[in-house]
């Protein structure tokens, strides 16, 4: 059974398949060290044969879902992380100056 995504979700390699294909109008073969476990990326497409384009740092790449899973985000991350970061920021200025 196939993973389903969403077009924007964001998603984690877990598994390097013996080749990637890009995604462009004529694709083209590369070898996986292209892209790396753990690398994020986020679904463009839904391709024929169970394929997803996805966009990672090196470019759009065409993923078989049994090589994808889903990065859970939560909706409060964001803002968490503005938070955070200016809590780093205004504890760092003093010992900074």
């Amino acid at each position: 059974m196939s993973k389903e995504f969403k077009v924007g979700d964001r998603v984690r390699v877990i598994a390097l398949p013996r080749y990637v294909k890009t995604a462009e109008p004529m694709p083209m073969l590369r070898p996986p060290d292209v892209i790396r476990i753990g690398e994020e990326g986020v679904v463009l497409d839904r391709r024929p044969g169970g394929y997803w384009g996805v966009r990672f740092a090196k470019g759009a790449f065409l993923m078989d879902s049994q090589y994808l899973e889903a990065v859970e985000t939560e909706e409060y991350a964001g803002e968490e992380g503005e938070q955070l970061s200016e809590s780093f920021s205004h504890s760092e200025s003093p010992t900074q100056q």
